[in-house]
């Protein structure tokens, strides 16, 4: 017996470890990377944080123990503080021909640089395309001479961006756009961009956003070739990047006189200061319509959502649907919306 009561004090003060540490990431997105810099990597572990923690509360209430009692707090404390990352309902609408539907999507450059051996890369997302028909697509890590090949879209922002390597977005439209332009993110290969699109009688204003990479994407190598040192100074600068091209983009959207959406790759996930400036006071389609866990993007075996669709409160969101098309480091995500009276 006596054995016994160590060992649970052992798991127990293991198990305020792990309660300590998803009770600091719910303070993530309310923190600047700048105040301890390395609480922002907590943003990436909330779900293991949350299995963790969930096991342990299991094990303490099968036994009828007190001891339950951290976790739960922490768990429900965290739902309501971060929100949740699995949806267990059913999609509430199908996707209706009559509402605007908008997929996004990190290409990879349409496996340019054969990061894959899948073949017929390019044929198989403009299959997608084809069979879904998004009214509008918001491209990430496009080649700049795919135009061509989309012509089912007669309206296109494409712009080559001569300096710096920057990786290009792309959006395409069944609907007139009447005005586009790149945001340059200093010092980042990574950019942003908005089109106002003429939309039945009305403007809309969507943006297309590539936020800083990590730049440690397994299967390159960094991961082995780089000190841990290293790759923490990486990741906190990609973070700190991350914060300062979000409140970029936040700003300019606080000077939009439309209707906005805003979608792209944001590199990181929904408990993170980044998606916190991003997402203000804009409906998360996956958290208004989406079902499941909506994984996007898989690192190190972790399913992750880092791929996002928002709308302001012009909108209502219909419907949001996640793919399992792997024919990228990310997975494609479709919404659709209407027009509130």
């Amino acid at each position: 017996m006596k054995g016994l009561s160590v060992f649970n004090t052992i798991v127990y003060a293991l198990n305020l470890i792990f309660v300590i540490l998803l009770l600091v990431a719910c303070a993530v997105p309310y923190l600047s990377v700048n105040f301890l810099p390395f609480l922002s990597f907590l943003s990436l572990a909330v779900p293991v944080l949350v299995a963790i923690n969930f096991l342990f509360f299991l094990c303490w209430a099968i036994q009828g123990k007190r001891q339950m009692l951290p976790s739960l707090f922490v768990l429900v404390f965290g739902y309501f503080v971060l929100g949740t990352f699995v949806k267990l309902n059913f999609p509430k609408n199908q996707f209706q021909k009559e509402d605007l539907k908008i997929m996004s999507y990190n290409v990879r450059t349409f496996n340019e640089f054969g990061w894959t051996e899948r073949k017929n890369v390019f044929k198989a997302i403009q299959n997608l395309v084809r069979e879904e028909q998004p009214d509008i697509i918001s491209f990430q890590e496009v080649s700049i001479g795919m135009v061509k090949e989309f012509s089912d879209y007669p309206y296109h922002y494409l712009m080559k961006i001569p300096t710096g390597d920057k990786v290009h977005l792309g959006i395409f439209s069944k609907y007139p756009i009447v005005k586009a332009e790149t945001l340059t993110f200093p010092n980042s290969i990574n950019n942003g961009s908005y089109a106002d699109i003429a939309y039945r009688g009305d403007t809309l204003r969507l943006y297309n956003v590539h936020m800083q990479s990590l730049g440690i994407t397994p299967g390159t190598g960094v991961l082995r070739s780089h000190s841990s040192e290293f790759l923490y100074r990486k990741v906190v600068n990609a973070f700190k990047k991350q914060e300062q091209q979000a409140e970029m983009i936040a700003q300019h959207r606080e000077t939009s006189p439309y209707k906005t959406l805003l979608c792209g790759d944001f590199n990181n996930t929904q408990f993170s200061k980044e998606y916190h400036i991003l997402k203000g006071d804009m409906q998360d389609s996956f958290i208004e319509a989406g079902s499941g866990y909506g994984r996007t993007f898989t690192f190190l075996n972790i399913p992750l959502r880092i791929d996002f669709i928002m709308a302001d409160s012009s909108f209502e969101v219909k419907a949001h649907k996640n793919y399992n098309f792997k024919y990228s480091d990310h997975y494609p995500v479709m919404a659709s919306f209407g027009l509130r009276e």
